[in-house]
């Protein structure tokens, strides 16, 4: 006779389940990756700050075309675990609403972000250049594409696609699942806070203490408005403005390091 568990324990463990295995197509292997990409650093002859982070790269250097067909399958693939996200909430009877990811405030949620954006920009980036120069991260390049057309619609669309991923899935997401689970709000937030930093640890160390702290302010806005829109909108612009300001400032101006 096979054994029966209560509906709570068989509940639990699916979503236990469920949450490894959204993380492990997106962020979760993501940090995985980032760590072995930081042993990787440390290890080679030299210092961190003599090292580059590229993160966003020709994937056909000299075929323009053939490079925008990979640059818009790269952006569009790293979308699915967002889409997947999307149906489980959907299968749960709420959807993405649930995490106030929709389109019923549009201007509050651009509005809010855009505060919290001018708010962490600037300190982002004197953290980061703070961090490079006391040799805890590597030189971040935001940008490396050729100089054609479609440059700089892509680096807005790869910045929009960061922002909807991380946010739906470390904030929105994560924080609905661990909250079912069990787990208390501290250790939910330290959690979506440590991931978030994990993933960006392919920077170095630096990249990983200030995408934590940035982990940990926006759980408490997403606790205090119960939306994920205005992070997006926050991550999205920050993004842009890395991306973009890199791409015309970069070698033009001495404040900013470049390899």
């Amino acid at each position: 006779m096979a054994d029966s568990f209560p509906q709570e324990a068989v509940s639990r463990r699916i979503l236990r389940s469920e949450t490894v295995l959204v993380l492990a197509l997106s962020l979760g292997a993501s940090g995985v990756s980032a760590l072995i990409s930081f042993v990787g650093s440390l290890t080679k002859p030299g210092g961190l700050k003599d090292q580059a982070a590229t993160l966003n790269s020709s994937y056909a250097p000299g075929r323009p075309w053939l490079d925008l067909a990979w640059q818009l399958f790269g952006i569009t693939t790293a979308l699915v675990p967002v889409a997947l996200v999307a149906h489980l909430l959907i299968r749960e009877g709420t959807g993405l609403r649930a995490i106030g990811f929709d389109r019923t405030r549009p201007w509050p949620d651009i509005g809010r972000g855009t505060l919290v954006a001018a708010g962490i920009g600037s300190a982002g980036l004197a953290f980061y250049l703070v961090a490079r120069t006391a040799g805890f991260n590597l030189t971040v390049v935001p940008e490396s594409l050729p100089d054609v057309w479609w440059k700089f619609p892509v680096l807005i669309l790869s910045a929009i696609q960061n922002s909807v991923v991380e946010e739906v899935i470390v904030v929105g997401y994560l924080l609905r699942r661990l909250g079912q689970l069990g787990w208390t709000p501290m250790a939910a937030l330290v959690a979506s806070s440590v991931l978030r930093g994990s993933y960006h640890l392919y920077q170095g160390i630096g990249g990983f203490i200030g995408n934590m702290v940035m982990g940990v302010v926006f759980v408490l806005l997403y606790r205090r408005w119960q939306r994920v829109g205005p992070l997006v909108a926050a991550h999205a612009l920050l993004d842009i403005g890395a991306f973009v300001g890199y791409a015309l400032l970069a070698g033009k101006v001495g404040w900013l390091p470049t390899p």
